[in-house]
């Protein structure tokens, strides 16, 4: 009976042991399964989720661009102006007058101008204006490259300049450079483009004759110096109103950021601020300014073409100038339509 009994109290210790030490073992395993299954999950639905995205908007994108071309279109054959008179001039004859029309299909109903213009449209024929019947798609390819390197250097530039103030801003919250830092967000936000840029002609270019406020660009590759001295102030005065809303998006994003556990655990355990900041804080909170950037890349795009006109830049700006000024409807619609897709793609 004592034999019985000690060989049942050893297989119990010896049950007892393995369910303290092999069961948290097979714990372990189903856990790291559970989790990795999981991992798995969580990565296939964001997959998803970004297709699904992806999906929406190329099927969005066409209805748009549909959409504004049609409101160009219609909006433009409603304008009193006609295109016969603007092309051969107030002397023309009737007969001239009418061959013009028909050569051009504009006798047709509205609905066929539309179509003939879409087929164009889908084939780069975006028209012609001017008495010599200069290309209006040629026309595009020359200015066009012009707005957009204005445009990305004002992307620079606000990007740069945001985000050194709103990390500063959020490592001195509550304290003299935070509040510095915000007026002048919110005085950059208040300050319009066009009246910035008339500003910087008379202090840099007027009083001080340090930058060239018109003239011709030169290409980067031959004259970077000269490119990026005739860029600058238009640039700058672009990007300021962008530099105000994208410190004050960095600065939350950054508060945020600095305030959770992992910051305080990560400095607790002796990790230098700095490194803390640059490695895990900073890209965490950049997340939000540049889903922001990209809203305000549109922004870019349309405040570009005003700066071209001040600064008289041989850009988008200039080319719907010059066809409002000389009643080319042609140009005016193309350059209006290429803008609106550079903004909507």
């Amino acid at each position: 009976v004592k034999f019985f009994e000690l060989l049942t109290t050893s297989y119990k210790i010896i049950q007892l042991r393995i369910f303290k030490v092999a069961r948290p073992a097979f714990l372990r395993s189903d856990r790291a399964t559970l989790a990795h299954g999981k991992s798995n999950e969580r990565k296939g639905v964001e997959v998803s989720n970004l297709l699904r995205l992806i999906g929406r908007r190329l099927i969005a994108l066409p209805i748009m661009i549909i959409g504004v071309t049609i409101l160009v279109f219609f909006l433009m054959a409603l304008s009193p102006i006609d295109q016969a008179y603007s092309v051969l001039g107030e002397n023309a004859s009737e007969a001239q007058v009418q061959q013009y029309r028909e050569e051009h299909g504009l006798n047709d109903p509205v609905l066929v101008q539309y179509g003939n213009f879409m087929v164009g449209l889908v084939q780069g024929d975006l028209g012609t204006y001017g008495a010599n019947s200069a290309s209006v798609a040629d026309r595009i390819a020359s200015d066009l490259p012009v707005t957009l390197q204005l445009t990305f250097m004002g992307l620079i530039i606000a990007v740069v300049l945001a985000v050194i103030l709103g990390v500063i801003s959020a490592l001195y919250r509550d304290r003299w450079p935070d509040q510095v830092i915000r007026i002048f967000s919110i005085a950059f936000i208040a300050t319009p483009s066009f009246w910035l840029a008339v500003l910087l002609i008379l202090l840099f270019s007027s009083m001080l004759q340090l930058l060239p406020a018109s003239g011709p660009l030169p290409s980067f590759t031959s004259d970077p110096g000269g490119w990026m001295a005739r860029m600058a102030m238009p640039a700058f005065a672009l990007a300021v109103p962008v530099i105000g809303q994208l410190t004050r998006v960095i600065r939350t994003s950054m508060v945020e950021e600095l305030d959770k556990d992992y910051v305080r655990t990560a400095l607790g355990a002796g990790i230098p601020k700095g490194i803390v900041v640059a490695r895990n804080v900073l890209r965490n909170a950049l997340i939000t300014p540049v889903t922001v950037l990209g809203l305000r890349i549109g922004y870019l795009i349309g405040g570009a073409v005003v700066i071209e006109v001040i600064f008289n830049l041989p850009g988008m700006g200039m080319a719907i100038i010059s066809g409002i000024q000389s009643n080319y409807t042609m140009l005016v619609q193309g350059v209006v339509l290429c803008v609106a897709f550079t903004f909507i793609i």
